[in-house]
């Protein structure tokens, strides 16, 4: 019979764990100015979630070559930083929700399309880091969600199979993602991105309004964990 600790939980960290959208929208707004373009909420709402060099090309086309692009990517990424530094907390019940998985004998990964940088400086600001066996960012895979690489590569980090992960979401994308590398997925809404029905159709097993609503025995259900 299967332990606990062959079943895991990844977790994205914007809008899931934290609520960092608008530190990212205002990086964005600063960065793309200088480069004579504005930078709108219907630029931040298409490109959410995904990878830095996607959403450079998105706003720019060809105008950038990799090297440009990369460093483009610093800057933002630096700006943002600069941000989250005077304070980023948890969502409500993500703590919780963290310290129960983990005395359930859970493993745990982060699943996240951001730097590494950055997932490293949420984890400190918020003391969640000795909750994860794995952190998978931006720099661990090719292609961004609704791929699901970066779920994949977290589950093989764990050394979890895929059907017996579970994925906290709060994007359509990451949601696709999930179901696409076969894993089930719990998204929140709580961050106001996505309608509760538009995560549902995207193939969501449960949406929840926060994380507060969800239990150690909802992931067990979820995942069929014996007992």
């Amino acid at each position: 019979m299967a332990a606990t600790n062959d079943y895991a939980a990844i977790w994205d960290v914007d809008g899931t764990l934290v609520d960092t959208a608008e530190l990212h929208f205002v990086s964005w707004e600063a960065l793309v100015a200088e480069l004579g373009r504005p930078f709108t909420r219907a630029d931040f709402a298409a490109t959410f979630g995904r990878r830095n060099p996607e959403i450079i090309r998105h706003l720019f086309n060809e105008r950038f070559n990799d090297a440009e692009i990369a460093d483009l990517g610093y800057r933002k990424e630096e700006l943002y930083k600069t941000a989250a530094r005077r304070g980023v907390d948890l969502l409500p019940g993500a703590r919780a929700l963290l310290e129960g998985l983990h005395a359930a004998g859970f493993q745990q990964a982060i699943g996240s399309s951001a730097p590494r940088g950055n997932v490293d400086l949420i984890l400190e600001l918020t003391r969640t880091e000795p909750f994860f066996q794995a952190i998978v960012s931006m720099e661990d895979t090719q292609r961004g969600k609704p791929d699901p690489q970066v779920f994949q590569v977290a589950a093989a980090k764990l050394g979890v199979a895929p059907a017996r992960c579970l994925v906290f979401e709060d994007a359509v994308a990451g949601v696709q993602a999930a179901k696409a590398g076969g894993m089930k997925c719990i998204a929140v809404s709580f961050v106001g991105h996505h309608s509760d029905t538009a995560l549902g159709q995207a193939g969501a097993d449960r949406v929840a309004k926060n994380l507060e609503q969800v239990s150690v025995q909802n992931v067990r259900e979820l995942l069929a964990v014996p007992f």
